[in-house]
């Protein structure tokens, strides 16, 4: 029998906060770690988003040991982590799908850097993941067993509403789950269209729907590198080498040397070149007679 898992929103008031920033500083004494695992991935994403909207924990990830079992690795104070796991443990039960449930008050570092339920597999999920074209829409989650049923029910659900899928996982012992993003109403039709198609292909295993995503939820689930709007790096930036043209000179054609004709003047006869400087001598001698008009008294 398939498990029909769906998640409705509960608004809980929750202070915004940096995952990544928050692990990564110094842990209070009263910090603790909490461990709810279940057999299916829907089931473990279900139980997951409702010990964030319960409590004041943050979602470090998921560690998948094969065989479908999925535990989900929450911190933060001792009562909220308490509060948390316990409400993520009635969900699983719910669902039918709970294993186990742990709670470690003030964990020691040596178990933090060995086992990867500390900072280390939240550094891995920034590290791979961006910001996606699908965050802040529904999700819905529908596994199978059998990667053939999961194809086609992926298929039947992109045809039958307007949904896009994000990614598939897969956690071994068969079971593969396909993860569609939209509208909650587009989600919950390619939901149902996709659960017929995988009964009429393979097994159904179990089935989610969650409306509404917290941030640190959003950045643990699988999302494929075609939907991830990644940084483009930045143009290495180079000196500018301009190389100057060397300057040609240019030929002019050469100017063609006009000839202006000069007019020479006629050499004098030697008679007048002799009297010429005497008259201007003689002229030059002459008294300046002042002639006076007779009627001016």
């Amino acid at each position: 029998m398939p498990t029909f898992l769906t998640m409705t929103s509960v608004p809980i008031a929750r202070s915004p906060r940096n995952s990544y920033q928050q692990i990564n500083q110094h842990q209070p004494s009263d910090s603790a770690l909490g461990l709810v695992s279940t057999r299916s991935f829907p089931a473990i994403v279900g139980t997951a988003d409702m010990m964030l909207k319960s409590s004041q924990v943050t979602l470090v990830g998921y560690e998948k040991i094969g065989s479908g079992y999925c535990t989900a690795v929450v911190r933060g104070k001792v009562a909220d982590v308490r509060l948390a796991v316990e409400e993520g443990a009635r969900t699983a039960e719910q669902f039918g799908q709970l294993v186990s449930k742990l709670v470690i008050p003030r964990p020691m570092p040596n178990l933090q850097a060995v086992f990867p339920i500390g900072s280390h597999l939240v550094e891995l999920a920034q590290q791979q993941r961006g910001y996606s074209r699908l965050s802040n829409r529904s999700i819905g989650l529908l596994e199978t067993r059998g990667f053939p049923a999961m194809v086609g029910a992926a298929d039947a659900m992109l045809k039958s509403a307007d949904v896009q899928l994000a990614s598939y996982e897969i956690i071994g012992d068969g079971l593969c789950t396909a993860i569609v993003r939209g509208t909650v109403a587009n989600v919950a039709m390619a939901i149902e269209v996709g659960m017929q198609e995988a009964e009429r292909i393979g097994e159904l295993h179990a089935v989610m729907i969650i409306p509404r995503l917290l941030e640190d939820l959003e950045h643990t689930l699988p999302v494929a590198t075609y939907w991830l709007d990644e940084n483009e790096p930045l143009p290495m930036l180079l000196p500018n080498q301009v190389r100057e043209k060397q300057r040609q000179l240019v030929a002019l054609p050469e100017l063609e040397k006009a000839v202006v004709p000069q007019r020479q003047a006629e050499p004098l006869p030697i008679q007048e070149k002799i009297e010429a400087p005497l008259i201007l001598e003689k002229e030059a001698e002459k008294p300046i007679v002042e002639v006076l008009d007779p009627e001016i008294d």
